[in-house]
């Protein structure tokens, strides 16, 4: 159902780049991440980490994982919002949540950032909707 998961995270200077490398870990534990240094407004040194998962075994265990930990009528609630024309479907989970091994899905701030491909045909937001609610709803 999932095509591959983007991730990316970024690590401020007051934040420690192994621990939010565990968190992303937490969540996509077979991610590859990769880590790129970049300056922030104010001149600061911000880390960026990303990468992109797409063995179809590794995107099935996060949407398994995602269904076991998340509140599902709230993630079902906020489907059509967080997913574009093209089928990607974006979730941010809470960054303190995520070292300490939890999801906590975010609407806003500082996070770490998945943009997830659902395998939609064609790829268009009402069918991808329809694929996650269909997967969401037959697991439970």
């Amino acid at each position: 159902m999932i095509h591959n998961i983007k991730f990316r995270v970024f690590v401020y200077e007051n934040e420690d780049v192994d621990e939010l490398s565990q968190a992303i870990l937490n969540i996509l534990p077979e991610a590859e991440i990769e880590a790129e240094e970049a300056e922030g407004l104010t001149e600061d040194k911000i880390i960026i980490l990303s990468g992109t998962v797409s063995k179809k075994r590794y995107t099935k265990e996060f949407f398994n994982l995602l269904l076991e930990s998340v509140d599902l009528d709230k993630l079902n609630d906020d489907l059509e919002r967080k997913m574009d024309e093209k089928g990607n479907w974006f979730l941010r989970f809470d960054k303190e949540d995520a070292i300490d091994e939890k999801m906590t899905i975010k609407d806003s701030g500082d996070s770490i950032h998945l943009k997830i491909k659902i395998a939609a045909y064609p790829a268009k937001k009402e069918i991808a909707v329809d694929k996650v609610r269909e997967a969401i709803f037959d697991k439970n």
